[in-house]
C-alpha cells in the first residue's frame, strides 16, 4: 500500500473525475489553503453548515436522529459561519469525490483550524464510494469560532491497496453512497 503523489492525483482526476471540481494548485493567497499538495489534496467547506442545538430538547441518537438537533446555516452571502463556544457542526465538502476501488482515503483537519482549537473529523474514504463528503466540526474552545465557507479545511491523503478489494462500498450498497450535500446519522433498516 502506498502513499499517493500530485501526479497520481491529478491524473485520476482529470482523466477519471476522482474529484470535482479539481484545483491543479494549491491556493493559499488571502484564504485557508485548498487545492492540490505534494501528497495530498486539501478539500474546501461549502457554504452550508448544521449546528447542533438544545432548542428542541431532544436525544442524540445515532439510530433515530432527529432533526430538531440542528439549525441550518446559509453562510453564503456573509462567507462563513460562527460556530458556539463548545459547539458542534456539521458541513460538507465542496468537492465531490468518486473513489477508485483500490484506494482508501484518510482526511485530517488543517493545522490553521487546530491551532484555533477547531477539530475536524472525516471518516475513511472507502473504495468506490461517491459523493460528497459531510465534515464534522467541533469548536472545542470557550469562544465562537468562524469557519471560512469556500476555504480550506482538511487534507485528504490517497493510500492505493497492493490489489482491489473483493467487496468494495459500492458493492455492499453502503447507506452513504452517493451523498449529496449534508448527510445526517442514519442507520440501514
Amino acid at each position: 500500500m502506498g502513499l499517493k503523489s500530485d501526479t497520481w492525483i491529478k491524473d485520476m482526476s482529470l482523466t477519471q473525475r476522482m474529484i470535482e471540481p479539481f484545483c491543479e494548485k494549491q491556493i493559499g493567497q488571502n484564504v485557508i489553503s485548498y487545492g492540490l499538495s505534494s501528497y495530498g489534496y486539501d478539500i474546501r467547506v461549502g457554504n452550508e453548515f448544521m449546528i447542533f442545538t438544545n432548542v428542541g430538547a431532544t436525544l442524540v441518537d445515532p439510530k433515530d436522529f432527529h432533526y430538531d438537533n440542528v439549525v441550518e446555516i446559509d453562510a453564503s452571502k456573509q462567507g462563513y459561519c460562527v460556530v458556539p463556544p463548545n459547539s458542534f457542526a456539521l458541513a460538507r465538502t465542496v468537492e465531490y469525490f468518486r473513489m477508485p476501488r483500490d484506494t482508501l482515503a484518510i482526511c485530517l483537519g488543517k493545522s490553521t483550524y487546530a491551532r484555533c482549537g477547531i477539530i475536524v473529523n472525516v471518516t475513511p474514504f472507502e473504495p468506490e464510494f461517491e459523493g460528497h463528503i459531510t465534515i464534522e466540526i467541533s469548536n472545542t474552545t470557550p469562544l465562537p469560532a468562524k469557519i471560512y465557507a469556500n476555504e480550506g479545511i482538511a487534507q485528504v491523503l490517497f493510500l492505493q491497496g497492493d490489489e482491489a478489494c473483493e467487496v468494495s462500498y459500492k458493492d455492499k450498497k453502503g447507506k452513504y453512497q452517493g451523498q449529496i450535500g449534508i448527510t445526517l446519522p442514519k442507520i440501514l433498516k
